[in-house]
């Protein structure tokens, strides 16, 4: 398959409603020649982040319909509690991807207010290596080491 075949195969892997800003090729990586946070990195993150969205969307949707589809007069109480469990379970894992897919949304508002890849606290570059690992990051990682040290004292 050539090259532009690939990019085209990919781009019908974008999640609905994506629409690009800037054509970047499907193998795209940010560095740091590109100059931080420029259009290209923006895009990638974007792009990143709405792929994630999807998935999200995606996951709780089938978390939904599985607890839809579920029978609900289950014979034994053994097997009702071993239910019941593993319903609780999927909702617990609903409501992280709910607070996860908030993040996100939050993060793409960053990306279209060009606030994104800047610490909320100090205003330095978060990094691109830290936000191609966490995508919703908003403190540098000196930052969030200090918020974690505060979280640990408080907890005392």
């Amino acid at each position: 398959m050539n090259t532009e075949a690939k990019t085209k195969a990919k781009t019908t892997d974008l999640p609905d409603g994506y629409e690009p800003r800037l054509n970047l090729p499907a193998s795209y990586v940010p560095s740091e020649k590109d100059g931080y946070m420029c259009e290209k990195h923006l895009e990638y993150f974007r792009r990143k982040l709405w792929t994630w969205r999807a998935e999200l969307i995606e996951e709780s949707q089938q978390t939904i319909d599985h607890l839809k589809s579920e029978v609900r007069d289950v014979g034994d109480e053994a097997e009702r509690a071993t239910s019941e469990t593993d319903n609780s379970l999927e909702l617990r894992t609903r409501d992280r991807y709910r607070k996860l897919l908030k993040k996100v949304e939050q993060a793409l508002r960053r990306v279209d207010d060009g606030e994104y890849g800047y610490c909320e606290e100090t205003d330095e570059e978060i990094g691109l290596a830290r936000l191609d690992a966490r995508p919703i990051a908003t403190l540098s990682l000196d930052a969030q080491e200090r918020w974690e040290l505060r979280q640990k004292q408080l907890s005392r």
